[in-house]
């Protein structure tokens, strides 16, 4: 069943499902197949939880060997064969041997990256939808809109539960891309690629000062438009902005050129990576002028949040797969609601208190060889959650 209507550039229709209400068998079968992805899930969980410990410290150990053999450089335009193999630290402004083009619009920059961002105007459908019970069925209503919107890549409308009157083009006639240039400097010391990487704070460039570069484009504002009225655009028409990071002259528009610190190792007159005795790799680049302890400093800072954010991600993995090992048991009393409520809370608390203590148990493993003192102690504290329960079950069992 479906219902159509048109709010101005906005379309929309309503389509409704239904299929018989799934029996218990069937109901097991899928509980069966997600309790062998909770498995899965629940075992990523202990080698993300593991390998993220052990990669956290010999991080921590990498960047304190560094601060205590880094060199800071007395001159960047001057190449010392004293610190020839050493981690050495400068800072200075970009450079670059030529700037970069893109003669399809006239425009050129002295940067270490342009990027031509191309936009086309398509179809993009949104979909919202609900399940109900009716009559012994299982119903499905589902939203779909349709709103005109500018995007960088090809929306396919082939999937659009309706493309006709939907219909995006399957190719954009002109493309995007990122030029770098091949040689970048600060002052007579060359970037690796890896340093030249970091190099990514993109702004995008004001087009205000250029001319119209063909008579089938129009500039409006910061953007080359390929349309017949950019006020009104139709789908299909494209417009073109450009980005730059890394200015690497002075211009009359943009300013100086940037500032970079760079602690890497100094080979020749190239700065590589350095491979510190841990076992990881140093080259650090950070715009601005920064002395070597704001630089490790931030690097720690960096590690940490690291560090946080997968141990955050390794205790849901592990929740979400005791979730799912244990909805069987939701499964089997799911036709009885109150029971059904009562279990569902009970194996939530137990998914929380069993993922808590494995993923403190599991950081406890990861510490052992390199901090025993603290393992042993979260050794001890994975024991907390599991306490906690029992000792809140324990007086509702004497009740």
């Amino acid at each position: 069943f479906q219902q159509f209507s048109d709010t101005g550039s906005r379309k929309e229709h309503v389509k409704i499902t239904s299929e018989p209400k799934p029996g218990f068998l069937e109901r097991l079968s899928e509980t069966s197949a997600g309790m062998l992805v909770g498995l899965v899930t629940f075992l990523l969980a202990f080698y993300l939880l593991f390998t993220n410990e052990g990669r956290a410290l010999r991080t921590a150990k990498s960047l304190d060997e560094g601060l205590s053999l880094v060199v800071p450089l007395e001159s960047i335009h001057s190449i010392s064969q004293q610190n020839e193999g050493r981690l050495v630290h400068l800072a200075g402004a970009l450079s670059t041997s030529k700037p970069l083009f893109d003669p399809s619009y006239g425009l050129s920059i002295q940067a270490v990256k342009l990027k031509r961002n191309v936009e086309m105007y398509q179809w993009v459908e949104y979909e919202d939808s609900k399940e109900y019970e009716e009559n012994g069925e299982i119903k499905k209503e589902t939203k779909y809109s349709y709103n005109t919107e500018w995007k960088s890549e090809i929306v396919n409308s082939r999937n659009f539960d309706r493309e006709i009157g939907h219909k995006n083009p399957s190719a954009m006639a002109v493309e995007s891309f990122t030029a770098v240039s091949p040689n970048v400097q600060v002052g007579s010391f060359v970037l690796s690629k890896g340093l030249v990487d970091k190099i990514d704070d993109f702004k995008q460039l004001s087009l205000s000062h250029l001319e119209d570069p063909h008579a089938d484009v129009t500039r409006g504002g910061d953007y080359f438009y390929h349309s017949d009225n950019p006020r009104r655009p139709e789908v299909g028409d494209l417009r073109v902005s450009f980005f730059y990071a890394g200015l690497s002259g002075d211009d009359l528009h943009l300013g100086s050129a940037d500032k970079v610190t760079v602690i890497a190792r100094q080979r020749g007159d190239q700065l590589v990576p350095y491979h510190t005795k841990s076992g990881d790799v140093l080259e650090i680049l950070y715009p601005g002028d920064l002395s070597v302890e704001e630089v490790f400093q931030k690097e720690h800072e960096s590690n940490t949040m690291k560090t946080w954010a997968l141990r955050a991600a390794g205790w849901l993995s592990m929740f979400v797969g005791i979730s799912l090992m244990t909805r069987i048991f939701y499964t089997l009393v799911d036709w009885f609601p109150v029971v059904r409520d009562l279990v569902n809370v009970g194996l939530k608390a137990f998914a929380l208190c069993v993922a808590s203590s494995l993923s403190l148990l599991t950081i406890s493993a990861g510490w052992l060889f390199y901090r025993p003192l603290w393992a042993l102690l979260l050794a001890l504290l994975s024991v907390v959650p599991i306490v906690v329960a029992r000792s809140r079950v324990l007086p509702k069992k004497q009740q």
